[in-house]
């Protein structure tokens, strides 16, 4: 396929377009600093306005001269010299010494420390770093700079108004016009919308939150001087007049923090926690006052944390510290409520995906389950909230998903009536309503919180109609107020039996219940909807359904060839309890090899049924099984092709007979499905026909299955 080619003037158009919109949205903001830079950059050349663009969209800020190249640029001299005039660019200085001796190649650094007249102090064997550290550390910067082209380079200055104006547009720190590339080349999806709002309300605030913004990016290069310059950053920064300020400078602090007082300076970690102020950052001190030995600081900050918490969560963590460290009691709370989880046994071929395991016996109790996690509860909010959310002015630029009213938490401030309203329809028993109509509206639209097709309609549905009602809005009520902070942490499965839900948190062998977990599972409880840890026990299940699969195809490239026949045959507690076999129209002729080993001919199958006739039939026979078959990954491919041509999806776990009576039954030269069933004395009469091969794995799945329940398992049957 052939590369898309951008326009010439495609990042000029863009950056043009972008500063439009911000002076438009954010005329109240901009400072006379950017006012300035606008009629600045307007009054420059094309050629000068071209490589300010190109300079910004580059990683770094230091350019050889020499290795710029662009169309749309004719006098690439003459637009620098411009530059440097106006103030957007400059020469080298000494403090570009480290960043401009990593831009030359080795080669020009020996050449320049042999005539700088330090030839005999350096070794051709040394890496480029090691020459780089040398440079710095024993030859001046002006002697460098003569020695090494300096003169051929130019520094980018004085960028920050432009990403200042770049935060405005996209709201997070970006430095330069990539996204509209890939949104122009397909990659990136934007939103509809066509008037947007401005995202902050005053200069005080962008300001702040653009300032802790950058020490939030820029502690992503983990080093000592990045972190010494983001606390001077942090604890000199700007008033913090919002929420979300606070809270951008507080994640900063919190991190920030941690660095120092992992290196040991425990003050300088007290004071950012104590600048910081958060839920996070008052745990960190907590913890931090109790390991220096301030016991009373500690105890004291634990209660006022008690008496007024930032969050359930938070509240959570204060009591269970409490109670451990100056109450007596020997475990947390996330310990015990894992130990009291009610033991589920599951078979342990769902080794590597517990929960679908655990949905399979709950099935088998009676009732219905759903994947539920957070998928579910972002849902229902966004459904429920969508005309709030979407389609009031929420989203502040064509690159937005979320709305800026989630992450600084005032959208329940924003939108108090619409939201209580809404909630009266929940206790009602009228959500539903709501839900549906959002679907049938708006079914597609891109947004930030859900993808389409995970929307489950049953599960919405079983939700607001099986779970109290009070509870389930006191629920949806807290995800207004902080939708961050509930953003995640819901239990796993959502079990509905006789009409009522309730919640099953999946936890096996080894697995910490996270304190958002329990967070969840608690505000669960007390809204009066059931809510439990499931402790997986792994082993043989003997209730368990194997489902043993055999096909039969015009080839052996599942990509490419078809399946003529499919016999599958269902095993419980190691009995043959159903079976269910189609020929399949492969559309396509049958080899005549293929022919003679199977004895399937185009005549047979040309009044069968395609596979996406099949489909859901054979979907429904799998049921909660496990997918069997001897080499199981060469029916399983197949099977999953097809379903991936039909745009669905098949996922079971897998056992593999084959691998299963190597590990189980060693010694035989082969274990071809021929050879084992000569040996075992398994009827095999037509060997390469898919219901008879599938009889015969189902016999040696039973081989393998009375050694299983006879001892320990082992993950080996379920290699691929």
């Amino acid at each position: 396929m052939k590369p898309t080619t951008l326009p010439v003037y495609y990042y000029l158009d863009h950056f043009v377009e972008m500063l439009h919109f911000v002076e438009k949205t954010y005329s109240e903001i901009l400072t006379d600093e950017h006012r300035s830079f606008t009629a600045r950059f307007r009054g420059l050349s094309k050629d000068a306005q071209c490589l300010l663009i190109r300079m910004v969209n580059r990683r770094g800020a230091i350019f050889n001269r020499a290795l710029f190249k662009y169309p749309e640029i004719t006098d690439l001299e003459v637009a620098a010299r411009d530059l440097i005039a106006c103030g957007h660019a400059r020469g080298l200085r000494a403090e570009d010494y480290s960043a401009f001796v990593l831009c030359l190649p080795k080669t020009a650094l020996l050449d320049g420390a042999r005539a700088a007249g330090f030839g005999r102090d350096i070794r051709t064997s040394w890496s480029k770093p090691v020459l780089a550290d040398f440079f710095v550390a024993a030859i001046p910067f002006d002697l460098a700079a003569k020695h090494c082209g300096a003169g051929g380079f130019i520094a980018l200055d004085n960028t920050r108004p432009i990403e200042f104006l770049l935060y405005l547009y996209f709201g997070k720190t970006v430095e330069d016009l990539k996204n509209f590339a890939l949104r122009d080349l397909g990659v990136l999806r934007t939103n509809r919308e066509t008037s947007f709002s401005a995202r902050f309300s005053d200069s005080d605030e962008a300001h702040a939150c653009f300032h802790y913004s950058q020490v939030l990016a820029g502690i992503e290069v983990r080093s000592a001087d990045v972190f010494d310059r983001a606390a001077v950053a942090i604890l000199d920064g700007p008033p913090r007049t919002t929420e979300y300020a606070a809270d951008l400078a507080a994640r900063a602090a919190c991190q920030v923090g941690q660095f120092f007082e992992k290196q040991g300076d425990k003050d300088l970690a007290e004071r950012l926690y104590r600048f910081g102020g958060s839920a996070d950052c008052r745990e960190r001190l907590v913890r931090l006052l109790y390991a220096k030995g301030d016991k009373e600081a500690a105890e004291n900050l634990l209660r006022d944390i008690i008496d007024d918490p930032e969050s359930d969560d938070e509240h959570l963590f204060a009591t269970d510290f409490y109670a451990r460290k100056f109450g007596g009691r020997r475990t947390g709370l996330c310990t015990e409520l894992l130990r009291s989880g009610r033991t589920i046994v599951v078979d342990d071929t769902h080794r590597g995906n517990p929960e679908a395991g655990v949905a399979g016996v709950l099935r088998r109790q009676g009732g219905q389950v759903y994947f539920a996690e957070n998928t579910l509860w972002h849902t229902l909010f966004g459904l429920l909230f969508w005309e709030e959310l979407f389609e009031s002015g929420q989203l502040h630029s064509g690159f937005d998903w979320v709305p800026h009213c989630l992450r600084d938490r005032t959208f329940y401030r924003r939108f108090a009536p619409q939201i209580d309203g809404k909630l009266a329809e929940v206790r009602s028993g009228n959500a539903l309503a709501i839900v549906l109509r959002t679907v049938a509206t708006r079914w597609g639209r891109p947004n930030g919180l859900f993808a389409w097709e995970h929307v489950q309609i049953g599960a919405l549905r079983a939700l607001l109609e099986g779970a109290g009602a009070d509870g389930l809005a006191e629920i949806v009520r807290a995800m207004c107020d902080d939708f961050r902070g509930m953003r995640d942490g819901f239990p796993d499965l959502m079990h509905v039996r006789d009409g009522k839900v309730s919640f099953v948190e999946v936890k096996t062998e080894g697995d910490a219940i996270r304190r958002n977990q329990l967070t969840r599972l608690r505000q669960l409880e007390n809204a009066g909807i059931p809510a439990e840890i499931g402790r997986v026990d792994y082993r043989f299940d003997p209730e368990q359904d194997y489902v043993v699969v055999d096909i039969e195809t015009t080839g052996a490239w599942s990509s490419g060839d078809r399946i003529t026949e499919i016999g599958a045959v269902k095993v419980r507690n190691h009995q043959v309890v159903d079976e269910w076999h189609s020929l399949v129209n492969p559309q396509r002729p049958i080899p005549a090899k293929i022919v003679e080993l199977t004895g399937i001919t185009n005549q047979m199958v040309r009044d069968a049924p395609v596979f996406h006739e099949v489909a859901d039939s054979f979907v429904a026979f799998m049921g909660d099984g496990i997918f069997v078959a001897h080499n199981v990954n060469f029916d399983y491919g197949f099977l999953s092709y097809e379903y991936e041509r039909l745009e669905r999806r098949f996922r079971f776990p897998k056992l593999c007979t084959c691998v299963g009576m190597r590990r189980r039954y060693p010694g035989h030269k082969s274990y071809g499905l021929g050879k084992l069933c000569a040996i075992y004395d398994i009827e095999l009469e037509e060997h390469h026909r898919a219901l008879c091969d599938a009889r015969a794995a189902a016999r040696l799945l039973n081989l393998i299955n009375k050694k299983r329940d006879d001892g320990v398992s082992t993950e080996a049957e379920q290699a691929a």
